[in-house]
């Protein structure tokens, strides 16, 4: 489990397609405390370290991954958001956030607004529980971010200096594709109720 506030956005150093599989070789700066089976979030996405080397890590992106993500379209050197799973005793600073990617969106409109960014991503919900909600939650890249101008395809989401900085929103623009999860919560609480004929 994770919590959407993302340590770094390091940059990919190798790609290798195996099959229908895609390894993904990372260079960050704490690569030297993980170990292997450990579980990240890359760019939203949960990926278990399989292979370390040096001040390096590999992690392996399935089909399955590839297709509901956008780690398929990564290059060396793109920058992508990572984060370890959340300790049970650290405080819980964004949201509930599992790395369990819906779907992809794309950014149309990227605003600055004295000092801040404003930023709309429409999307085709692949499932009718995929929504968003005004002032809810919502993962984009693996960054927990508070919903705005919330609509049945699209929404907006404002950043703060430190967040456009540490993470790689500050290369988004009109067109750049990005991984959306749906709120946890909002997900069950949809499926429940359409269970119940509302």
């Amino acid at each position: 489990m994770f919590s959407g506030i993302v340590e770094e956005a390091a940059p990919v150093v190798g790609l290798v397609r195996d099959k229908g599989n895609l390894h993904i070789t990372m260079k960050c700066s704490f690569t030297g405390e993980l170990k292997i089976d450990q579980s990240i979030s890359h760019n939203g996405v949960c990926l278990t370290v399989v292979d370390i080397k040096d001040d390096t890590y590999t992690v392996t992106a399935i089909k399955e991954t590839l297709e509901k993500s956008n780690l398929g379209l990564l290059e060396v050197g793109s920058k992508v958001n990572l984060e370890r799973s959340t300790r049970m005793d650290a405080r819980m600073d964004g949201h509930i956030v599992q790395g369990h990617v819906d779907q992809t969106a794309v950014c149309t409109k990227v605003e600055e607004a004295d000092g801040s960014w404003y930023y709309t991503f429409e999307y085709e919900p692949a499932q009718d529980d995929y929504i968003t909600v005004e002032k809810g939650s919502v993962s984009v890249n693996g960054v927990s971010l508070t919903v705005v101008n919330s609509k049945e395809k699209s929404f907006q989401v404002a950043i703060i200096p430190y967040t456009f900085e540490v993470t790689n929103f500050h290369e988004f623009k009109p067109g750049t594709v990005v991984n959306l999860e749906f709120d946890v919560i909002g997900k069950y609480v949809v499926r429940y109720l359409k269970g119940l004929g509302k």
